[in-house]
């Protein structure tokens, strides 16, 4: 009886026992893709999928997949995964996909997605709420209405991962996270797990200086004491201003571009004749134009040249250059 491999070991090498960890061009097509480059990828205790797909579940619902979609089974799961793994290959971490474009082409290298495990949430003393990576803003901000913690509803509004708000900086409605992170903690891309203060992050609007590959595990929020009836009464207000000006119940991305200071991105739009316009079976929303739609069978590519061409617009008629807001990853598959 062979022996267990290390930890370490690339499960590429046990090539009879486990060839599905590795993936070629000259044997794996998977959607649009087709990778050029053979990848291999160490042990991991939870799940690793070759050319998992993206498109299933991130909010435009289309996009090519992953070259290796990877789910860990824990903190220390994907630390070694990530310490083992060879530094030239990418790494990815993506929430729920709902501020994202995924190229046709997929994601070459490592897409990596927190498991239900990792969207724990729980109330601390001193009016703190501590979060898992993977779990959702709705219920950070629940939990803290639970517990009679004011100051999280913003959360509410932010329909990613808690990981996904802390890397980008997300917020919403006045607030953003920079106002309430007392401290994340990090698995950096060489397997290394880091707790950082809210200062280290460096927060500008919608930017943070979480670098490449790390992936965010936890957050420890901070809250004040409040009345549960007032902290829901503004969720719900929150919740019922979303439904009337955002296209919630449509394939979108959220919103498409950062507002430019003094200025909001859905007036420069709509100001450039924006409204409506579509490339393909990508529109720019009637409801609220800085939000691009997949009206069903849009490419990643047509939704990208919308958003192009929207910037073009509002250029041209007010001298303005908008910043993308939403990630674009990938590769084309042209």
């Amino acid at each position: 009886m062979s022996a267990a491999p290390d930890r370490g070991q690339s499960l590429a090498s046990q090539a009879d026992e486990n060839s599905h960890q590795e993936m070629s061009a000259a044997a794996t097509e998977r959607g649009h893709v087709l990778f050029r480059e053979k990848v291999r990828v160490p042990m991991l205790a939870g799940e690793i999928e070759p050319g998992g797909s993206l498109g299933e579940f991130i909010w435009f619902r289309t996009g090519g997949p992953a070259e290796w979609l990877v789910r860990p089974k824990d903190v220390d799961d994907l630390a070694a995964f990530l310490r083992h793994l060879d530094p030239a290959v990418p790494v990815l971490p993506v929430g729920v996909g709902s501020n994202l474009i995924v190229r046709d082409g997929g994601v070459p290298g490592v897409v990596v997605r927190l498991p239900k495990a990792m969207a724990h949430v729980h109330v601390e003393s001193a009016n703190r709420v501590r979060a898992g990576g993977g779990a959702m803003g709705i219920t950070v901000a629940s939990k803290a209405r639970d517990a009679r913690i004011a100051g999280l509803e913003f959360l509410r509004g932010i329909p990613g991962t808690a990981g996904g708000a802390v890397r980008m900086n997300a917020g919403a409605y006045g607030r953003e996270v920079a106002d309430v992170l007392v401290e994340a903690t990090l698995v950096l891309r060489d397997g290394r797990v880091e707790t950082w203060p809210r200062e280290r992050f460096g927060y500008t609007y919608r930017h943070s200086e979480v670098p490449a590959g790390a992936v965010v595990v936890e957050a420890l929020f901070q809250g004040v004491p409040g009345d549960r009836a007032a902290i829901a009464a503004e969720m719900d207000r929150i919740a019922a201003k979303r439904e009337a000006s955002q296209p919630l119940r449509s394939r979108t991305g959220g919103s498409t571009f950062k507002n430019p200071p003094g200025a909001k991105a859905w007036q420069l739009i709509d100001a450039a004749g924006c409204r409506g316009l579509t490339v393909g079976d990508a529109q720019v929303s009637e409801k609220h134009c800085n939000f691009l739609l997949n009206l069903g069978k849009a490419r990643a590519s047509d939704i990208e040249a919308l958003g192009e061409e929207v910037r073009r617009r509002v250029r041209e008629n007010s001298g303005v250059e908008l910043e993308w807001e939403i990630q674009r990853v990938g590769v084309s598959d042209e």
